[in-house]
């Protein structure tokens, strides 16, 4: 990933509990395309021109962008307002985010990426090898894009990745006449709404019908697997996350991680909180709500027992310490050792869903093979 790696589980964890967005219909200024989930972008069809407006780049924006898609050449209609406008289909691009990759590759696109920041930190095979043969040129890093090496590959459009509007980077590349493009995909506030962008990058590719068919198919899996455990009476208990310095970080109870624990059927010993985002406690208040639990998920980057003995011995004093009862997201690594949770993951909501079903509840799902999860290492 191009951020640390604190910062990813944090923002992970910062996403909020689903907002189902009712399907909009067509009108008279243009045909919106239907999004279901996702509350960060909207794309209105026009004659001669396609508009994606993103209200979300990053947490609390105040800012909204608009961008103009147009086949190359093409005159837009008087009064058109834009921040910036794409010639579409694109041919050649930057991406900012590992998020990213795996929309591009499932449209079939990937082809089209040429530079990327701290390329290292790319764990899809596919895309991999476009690093190593040279496709990709690495751009340094997200915080501190190489702007020179950037402009000179000449990218039809950025697309930027941003905790908040203050990165100069993208206001250089911008000056130079290469157009930035936001991605909020990470501010979603469900696990289906951060899927749902790749309908995002679609219309820059002409590839629409592509896209909704990719998260129909995701969506049903999703739901297919969520109604297999929503009738389940006996929910386990689950307690998630763990100590960063003396803070315990673990997901509030309307956040997207705490969604994921509800439908997969387990109750989440923080399910009536209020926050959105992650709550912060210290170690004493969580012993004493969740000794007892019957799983611990996703304790940030400890892969096993011993490691996390190590880190505090209090840790043992947890029930699925003592059962073992520990499952983290570290079961798939890419060949630089990045977990493809990170990177596969948001695009992929269905198969966590079912990692964690199959993990509370076995016998539903008694022959999905987990691909994410896996017990912490003894």
């Amino acid at each position: 990933m191009t951020r640390t790696v604190l910062t990813i589980i944090i923002s992970f964890l910062c996403l909020s509990a689903c907002k189902q967005k009712k399907p909009k219909s067509p009108g008279k200024e243009g045909t919106e395309t239907i999004i279901k989930y996702a509350s960060g972008f909207r794309i209105t069809h026009f004659d001669s021109y396609t508009k994606i407006e993103v209200s979300a780049p990053w947490p609390d924006a105040e800012e909204q962008f608009t961008y103009v898609l147009t086949g190359k050449g093409k005159t837009l209609p008087d009064g058109v307002a834009y921040d910036a406008r794409i010639d579409v289909p694109v041919k050649n691009m930057v991406v900012t985010s590992t998020t990213h990759i795996p929309a591009l590759e499932a449209l079939g696109v990937e082809d089209r990426l040429t530079g990327f920041p701290d390329t290292k930190y790319i764990s899809s095979e596919k895309t991999r090898k476009n690093v190593e043969n040279g496709r990709i040129k690495d751009l340094g890093s997200n915080e501190s894009i190489n702007t020179e090496v950037l402009i000179d590959l000449q990218p039809d459009m950025v697309v930027g990745f941003a905790l908040n509007g203050g990165n100069k980077a993208y206001d250089i590349i911008r000056k130079s006449g290469v157009p930035v493009v936001f991605n909020g995909d990470w501010v979603e506030e469900s696990p289906l709404g951060k899927a749902e962008w790749i309908k995002f990058f679609a219309p820059f590719f002409n590839k629409e019908a592509k896209a909704d068919s990719i998260f129909n198919h995701i969506e049903t899996e999703y739901q297919n697997a969520r109604k297999l455990a929503e009738n389940i009476t006996e929910k386990p208990t689950v307690l998630s996350g763990a100590m960063h310095k003396d803070v315990w970080i673990l997901p509030g109870g309307k956040s997207w991680a705490a969604q994921f624990i509800r439908d997969a059927g387990g109750h989440y010993l923080w399910k009536d909180t209020d926050n959105t985002g992650s709550l912060f406690l210290n170690f004493e208040s969580v012993l004493n709500k969740a000794q007892d639990a019957d799983f611990w998920i996703s304790p940030t980057l400890f892969k096993s027992y011993n490691e996390l003995k190590t880190a505090n011995p209090h840790y043992g004093e947890f029930r699925p310490f003592q059962t073992q009862n520990i499952y983290a997201y570290s079961k798939t690594t890419g060949p630089r050792g990045g977990m493809l949770y990170f990177e596969l993951g948001p695009n992929r909501p269905d198969i966590i869903l079912k990692d964690l079903i199959h993990i509370f509840h076995p016998e539903v799902l008694p022959e999905h093979k987990p691909f994410f999860f896996k017990p912490l290492d003894p």
